[in-house]
């Protein structure tokens, strides 16, 4: 079966998943030996990981010869390499071209990972609860940074050497006061949302144990509850 995008007279075009397996295999080999391990190092790796793969398997996944490559090898092959797994799947700067689906044309491999990964949104595709969870992330690096500004600004209200001084860091308390009271008020309509969909919200920080409203209080509002 040929593949789109190249010439069908070619017949060692290698087909999508040989092309994938070869794209990991490749990137497998060459971590491997940039760390100055042997197979055997890497199995025993993924061993102390839980999840053993006998150096056979890896010299013959490396060699082309393997049939198959599961999800779960590629997590612990790259977990023991010390990388993400799709920077197995798409070695970028490794690899300059390559295939995202059966018969699809060649594409940057830089592209294709951003494309795996979301980064580069593509329509009609559903991204789930990602967005969210990566508003909620926001959300509470933004409310984290505000609480601390806002305890600096109070030493300094009270360590301040005059009224001027005083004054400033009493405005400027008040305004980081003011920006975590509304990151965590949109954290906890963003996570009640979260609950409507049926999902679990992240889990939050100590600082922020606040943001949940008590469950005994059903008719405080939320924002008498921030």
């Amino acid at each position: 079966m040929t593949q789109r995008g190249v010439d069908p007279d070619e017949d060692d075009v290698p087909e999508w998943a040989d092309r994938v397996k070869a794209n990991v295999a490749g990137e497998v080999r060459r971590r491997r030996k940039e760390m100055g391990w042997s197979a055997q190092d890497l199995a025993d790796a993924c061993e102390r990981l839980g999840h053993p793969i006998p150096r056979n398997v890896i010299a013959n996944m490396e060699s082309g010869r393997r049939a198959s490559l599961p999800l779960v090898d590629v997590m612990v092959l790259a977990a023991a390499l010390e990388t993400y797994p799709v920077c197995l799947i798409f070695p970028v700067g490794y690899v300059e071209q390559t295939q995202e689906l059966p018969f699809q044309d060649l594409v940057p491999t830089w592209d294709a990972l951003r494309r795996f990964t979301g980064e580069e949104e593509v329509s009609l595709y559903d991204a789930g609860l990602v967005p969210d969870f990566e508003l909620h992330d926001s959300l509470v690096r933004t409310a984290l940074a505000a609480l601390e500004e806002e305890e600096r600004a109070r030493f300094a209200a009270r360590t301040a050497g005059n009224r001027a001084q005083q004054e400033d860091a009493e405005r400027k308390r008040t305004k980081y006061a003011d920006e975590a009271l509304s990151a965590k008020y949109n954290l906890r309509h963003l996570r009640r949302d979260l609950r409507d969909e049926g999902a679990t919200p992240p889990h939050l920080p100590p600082a922020l144990s606040d943001v949940d409203p008590p469950e005994s209080d059903p008719n405080t509002t939320p924002e008498e509850r921030v």
